[in-house]
């Protein structure tokens, strides 16, 4: 029986996902449906390959999406986070796997034992961020715990950028993936372990709290991410005392970004009518309220004239009128930063991701550094489009071929899944390389 594969989203991050769905589709006799609001943009991205097809759907129409799920044996979803639970209680209803790029939620967990009954696979964090970081870090500490080795620090950091050549603006930065995603990012609590003590970083302090990581000569800047202390139990390091996982943007990044932050322009906790306004008005709105011009109020803020100099460049101190109406901060800077972090033809980004593991053995400390380092192959083919697509891919055709045996909800921490993947990721120029030393 030929099998069918329904991919849910044809955004940012699908491109890499259908090329390798549809060349896959040739050799293996599958049926590929692409399912977006954008039908346009779901039929670019398959040509005229044979054995796929573009189909329009409104992901909210409940009906539409049952009925479409039921004729796929395999679901891979690029909808919203908050949308996967509602597609995993789909698929358990036709028995149809999943497979998601997105954090697994509470919600997500609950549906572990119906999955299992019903033999079922529900894979999750199975992209870059998480998902490659899992392949690679499970399988370095996998081989430690083998040799009866005991890790101590485990700090992984991982940046969605653009390519040094095409770093064109004074932030250093374009959208790869998401906007809506980097626009409301450390707007919760930060939580990790350093040195066997709980640390935690409230959203106001996430981007100016940050320290400085040196990859392949480069100096980077990282913000703690949302949660790395639930990865002490997934990773099984019970000893651990540095458990951290981190984000990357080029120096001078989250400085500049934490004075938005502190102004208010990333708050979407409430709408005004953005439509009878400037971008300087809505500005000077966050401000406080004295007799100081714009540019004196934003010195209230920073005194640095990079950070005011990328403010200014992005248009915020323009009389210019706001095109949305009834908007958040956050939807207003949202707008204004696609048309200035666009990739622009012809631009490539880059994927820099490292784990840097320290563990005993026999006495001794060892450390391990590794290191991924890519670039896209154009604005289409982005490096995040490859590393998030390519793994969900792969993770299909496992499970697709039977050779995942594990049932429910699952992330790709075991072997079976991340040898095969890490194996076929290097065939596609996705490698890690390692340095391993003794202090």
């Amino acid at each position: 029986m030929r099998k069918k594969i329904l991919v849910l989203g044809a955004g940012k991050s699908s491109s890499y996902l259908i090329k390798y769905l549809t060349d896959q589709a040739v050799e293996l006799d599958w049926q590929i449906t692409i399912a977006d609001s954008d039908i346009r943009a779901a039929q670019k991205k398959i040509g005229r390959n044979k054995f796929a097809q573009a189909v329009w759907l409104d992901a909210s129409n409940m009906n539409a999406l049952t009925k479409l799920v039921g004729l796929h044996h395999l679901v891979i979803s690029l909808l919203p986070p908050q949308m996967h639970a509602e597609v995993a209680k789909i698929c358990l209803l036709h028995r149809k796997h999943l497979v998601t790029a997105s954090y697994l939620t509470e919600e997500m967990k609950s549906l572990h034992k119906s999955a299992e009954r019903a033999g079922l696979i529900f894979l999750n964090e199975c992209g870059l961020d998480p998902g490659i970081d899992h392949l690679s870090a499970k399988k370095i500490i996998d081989e430690i715990h083998a040799q009866k080795g005991s890790v101590i620090s485990f700090k992984s950091y991982c940046g969605g950028l653009v390519a040094q050549e095409y770093d064109t603006n004074p932030w250093n930065y374009k959208f790869t993936w998401n906007a809506r995603n980097v626009i409301l990012a450390g707007q919760q609590t930060a939580r990790y372990l350093h040195d066997g003590k709980f640390q935690f970083i409230p959203p106001q302090r996430l981007f100016s709290q940050t320290e400085k990581v040196k990859i392949n000569g480069v100096v980077y800047d990282s913000y703690a991410n949302r949660d790395s202390l639930s990865y002490i139990q997934t990773y099984n390091l019970d000893h651990i005392k540095t458990m951290l996982r981190g984000t990357l943007r080029k120096s001078g990044f989250c400085e500049a970004w934490d004075v938005l932050v502190k102004i208010g322009l990333t708050d979407n906790s409430f709408k005004l009518n953005t439509s009878k306004l400037t971008y300087a008005e809505l500005l000077e709105a966050l401000m406080p309220s004295n007799n100081k011009t714009l540019k004196k109020k934003l010195e209230q803020f920073t005194s640095d004239p990079g950070i005011i100099n990328k403010i200014a460049w992005m248009g915020l101190l323009d009389k210019t009128k706001i095109s949305l109406r009834d908007a958040s901060p956050a939807d207003v800077l949202q707008q204004l930063l696609e048309r200035k972090w666009k990739l622009e033809k012809g631009d490539l980004d880059m994927i820099v991701m490292q784990h840097i593991v320290q563990y005993k053995l026999k006495n001794n400390t060892h450390n391990i550094t590794s290191t991924l380092q890519l670039e896209g192959e154009t604005e289409t083919f982005t490096a995040m489009s490859k590393t998030v697509g390519l793994p969900l891919g792969i993770a299909a055709k496992l499970i697709l071929e039977k050779q995942v045996n594990v049932k429910g909800v699952l992330i790709p921490i075991m072997p079976a899944l991340y040898n095969p993947m890490l194996a076929e990721l290097k065939k596609h120029g996705i490698i890690f390389k390692e340095k391993r030393s003794l202090k």
